[in-house]
């Protein structure tokens, strides 16, 4: 009974482990990929920015660029 008990007590901490580390992995890896994207889309949104008309569809595009680039970056201000 006692080589059972520690037998499901072992399997479970090692199960729980192996499940943590590749769960820690995937995150890491989002965020990776979130900050490739923040980057593109800063550099993108500060050159359309630099280049822009001043129209109703300009600045349609640019708020829908800002909006990408807070969605990977984190809120951020633009004036």
């Amino acid at each position: 009974m006692r080589k059972l008990i520690l037998l499901t007590l072992v399997s479970t901490f090692a199960m729980s482990g192996f499940f943590n580390g590749e769960q820690m992995a995937q995150e890491k890896a989002q965020k990776e990929e979130a900050a490739r994207l923040c980057k593109i889309y800063t550099e993108k949104t500060e050159k359309y920015k630099a280049n822009m008309r001043h129209d109703d569809f300009a600045q349609a595009t640019l708020a829908n660029y800002e909006r990408i680039e807070n969605k990977y970056c984190g809120k951020k201000s633009h004036s």
